[in-house]
């Protein structure tokens, strides 16, 4: 869907559009092959940086050229991709699912230094992807909407403690859902490797992930259990106004 500006310069007209998965794969991790003394500041190795994104299930669909920028603004904001500058990082971003995008990069620069990402990378990931969704009308994250009997009160605690599991369950933005893609992104990794013991590995990793999804399933359901137990303190609307209610198809 997008790449790296200096894509180009390693290719001969439009020779990258015709790439397979592992030929994409190998470009992005050359840079570890070309620089086999740059480590990062912990000393590590661990070059390669994976960033998904996915839409709301009821967004619309975004076309090609909405993705892409979708990924460059997100690459700026992550600090791989500096307008101008010619020594940054390789990324690409791809589309193996409707709905979401994989941002991969290379942390090694082109002129063998490691790029150090800001300390608060995250929340300025966070606050493009909030900017993103109001420029391309999207589902904000946060916009489920809550009955006005509920809003008059306060928050109970088993209130508060339903909105933060449901907080870790959610597949969108919760913090298991971004440990799984990147143990699953690390298993499609260890499996390219040769022998036995890659595949053995990449077998557990794949098992670790479906356990994290288990994990997610489940506190989603807890939390929507405790929703439920605190439901009955909340006056019900008149039947009048309930059945008025409708959705549009």
């Amino acid at each position: 869907m997008a790449y790296w500006p200096g894509l180009g310069s390693y290719t001969l007209d439009d020779e990258h559009a015709m790439w397979t998965a592992t030929q994409w794969g190998e470009h992005l991790e050359d840079p570890l092959l070309e620089q086999p003394f740059v480590a990062s500041p912990q000393g590590d190795r661990r070059a390669i940086f994976h960033l998904d994104v996915r839409l709301h299930p009821d967004d619309r669909e975004l076309t090609g050229t909405e993705w892409a920028e979708a990924a460059h603004r997100l690459a700026r904001a992550a600090g791989i991709e500096v307008p101008g500058e010619a020594t940054g990082c390789r990324w690409i971003a791809v589309q193996a699912q409707p709905g979401r995008l994989d941002l991969i990069a290379n942390l090694i620069r082109l002129d063998g230094s490691w790029h150090t990402q800001p300390a608060e990378v995250l929340r300025h990931l966070s606050a493009e992807a909030r900017r993103i969704e109001q420029d391309l009308h999207l589902v904000p994250v946060r916009s489920t909407p809550r009955p006005q009997a509920v809003a008059r009160h306060a928050p109970t605690a088993a209130t508060q403690l339903a909105a933060i599991l449901a907080q870790l369950a959610d597949e969108q933005t919760g913090p298991l859902a971004t440990v799984r893609g990147l143990v699953e992104h690390t298993a499609h990794q260890v499996a390219r490797q040769p022998g036995a013991a890659g595949a053995d590995t990449a077998h557990r990793l794949e098992l670790i992930a479906r356990r994290l999804y288990a994990v997610q399933q489940d506190l989603g359901d807890t939390a929507g259990h405790l929703s439920a137990a605190v439901q009955p303190r909340v006056a019900a609307a008149p039947p009048a106004v309930r059945h008025a209610a409708h959705r549009s198809p």
